[in-house]
């Protein structure tokens, strides 16, 4: 049964920011690794122009989700600016990076726990926790946002104290690790470094775009909020997290424990202990990204399918007023991915990539629509057009960088995105498909209509015509026995429905 006007409590700073700062706060877990991978000793420095880069997109997303203050994200801003086309286009993307940042962060959290617990199986437990999560967030946003803000919380308390222990052990030990680093010779030049270094780490914003897509659950003033939180996270821990593993860890160890940098890194300033910790408060934020993801997915579908793009019946409500279709749809699209994929989730990651990266760039530019096409509209914050423009630049750099990177990302994403775009096209164009349909069926079997309408006409014709023919009796008397089998005989065995009785005197 739909519930169609739950009311139902707004969120407030806290919960709102540890939905989608679980996303985005877990990058550290491996955009440090990424950074020092590609721009070596100025990792730190990359990071923190993906803070500066995140600064401007605070008040180009501000201006937007203030001006219009509904779900959808990027899909919103376009939708309103442009055409339905290209806001599903947006909408298709941002679909993606919901199901690439479920399905891998499900995963990694996994691995992460069999880390620790060698006996679990990966791929089972992982539709496991997908499943946990989709009966989370059907049960409602706001026993959700509990669970994240506990996640959030923990993850924030371990890095503090995984940054307070590195900080003991650099004290005592010094920084010769970080000097011999800052001398490590840098493959090509340093703007070469630091391009593919602010790249790799452009995917440590992955989140910033989620609150953008549940902004209709949030209580007012909160969103901003939200925004700046998030960008503190990123700009204070990111880097940090890069400067610490510089002064304690050789560059040339970094890649051999990327997959786990800071949990090897926890073990080299704390033992065992701290390894074991940061491990598990990875597997929990993971965790909390998959909740991300189900939150923003399905504030999106909903929109979506209010805009009649989506088929009607996904807006169906439980007593709680989460839309429960639009979960377990999203949660068997992810189930069928992990399945498809068997667990291997690399390729993914190209998805991912380029997905969100087109997001944050689609939604610069439906700031600057906005500006344009929908001046008038008041709006709490504005975004300087150099900023806007800046950002853009960035994001596309960003694009650009990662697929020099990783080529085949780009092929492994259009096989995911073809097919996504193609069946959201269907649905949007699905008046004009089965038009286009009736008018082929018209066309090809009009003709044959005609000709089984003439055929129908002359058969017909023609047993009127045998029809009409008479049968004459001849009777000397006017016998009712007799006349009775004359027309039964003539009804079973002549063609005729006429008869002449003629009478002979």
């Amino acid at each position: 049964m739909a519930h169609a006007h739950v009311r139902r409590p707004k969120l407030g700073e806290l919960a709102a920011t540890a939905i989608c700062g679980n996303d985005i706060s877990s990058s550290c877990l491996y955009v440090s690794a990424l950074a020092i991978l590609y721009a070596g000793q100025y990792a730190w420095l990359a990071l923190l122009m993906v803070a500066g880069v995140l600064y401007l997109f605070r008040k180009i997303y501000g201006e937007v989700v203030g001006a219009l203050p509904l779900n959808g994200g990027a899909y919103n801003a376009l939708l309103n600016t442009t055409s339905k086309s290209m806001a599903s286009l947006a909408a298709t993307l941002t679909l993606l990076s919901y199901m690439a940042t479920a399905v891998i962060s499900a995963s990694e959290a996994i691995h992460y726990v069999h880390s620790v617990v060698h006996a679990v199986p990966v791929v089972p437990v992982t539709i496991g926790l997908l499943a946990v999560f989709m009966g989370l967030t059907i049960l409602g946003i706001g026993e959700s946002s509990k669970v994240a803000i506990a996640i959030f919380l923990t993850h924030l308390s371990a890095l503090s104290l995984l940054a307070v222990v590195a900080f003991i052990y650099i004290f005592s030990h010094g920084v010769g690790t970080f000097v011999a680093n800052w001398h490590w010779p840098v493959e090509g030049s340093v703007k070469h470094a630091l391009f593919f270094g602010f790249s790799a780490a452009m995917l440590g914003i992955s989140g910033f775009e989620s609150s953008a897509n549940f902004v209709e659950e949030q209580a007012p003033g909160v969103f901003p909020k939200t925004l700046r939180n998030m960008w503190i996270v990123v700009s204070i821990f990111n880097p940090l997290m890069a400067v610490l593993a510089l002064a304690v860890l050789p560059i040339g160890q970094v890649a051999e424990h990327k997959e786990a940098l800071l949990s090897f890194m926890g073990h080299e300033v704390g033992g065992p202990w701290l390894s074991t910790l940061i491990s598990v408060d990875a597997a929990l934020v993971l965790s909390g990204a998959v909740l991300t993801s189900y939150v923003g997915v399905s504030g999106l579908l909903e929109r979506m399918t209010l805009d009649r793009i989506l088929p009607q019946f996904l807006l169906a409500k439980n007593s709680r007023g989460s839309a429960y279709r639009i979960i377990i749809m999203f949660f068997l699209l992810n189930v069928s991915i992990l399945l498809i994929t068997r667990g291997e989730l690399g390729p993914l990651a190209g998805v991912y990539t380029i997905s969100f990266l087109s997001v944050m760039a689609l939604f610069a530019i439906g700031n600057i629509l906005l500006k344009i096409r929908r001046a008038r509209l008041p709006r709490p914050e504005r975004a300087s057009p150099l900023a806007i423009l800046l950002a853009i630049i960035a994001v596309s750099m960003a694009i650009v960088g990662n697929i020099l990177i990783n080529p085949r990302y780009l092929g492994v994403f259009m096989e995911y995105f073809i097919p996504t775009v193609l069946v959201v096209g269907v649905m949007l164009n699905r008046t004009t498909i089965l038009s286009g349909i009736l008018y082929l069926i018209r066309y090809l079997f009009e003709p044959v209509q005609q000709f089984v309408k003439k055929l129908n006409r002359r058969i017909l014709e023609l047993i009127v015509e045998i029809n009409s023919q008479e049968f004459v009796f001849f009777t000397k008397n006017d016998d009712i026995a007799t006349l009775n089998k004359v027309m039964l005989y003539v009804q079973k065995n002549e063609h005729t429905r006429k008869i002449k009785f003629v009478t002979v005197l």
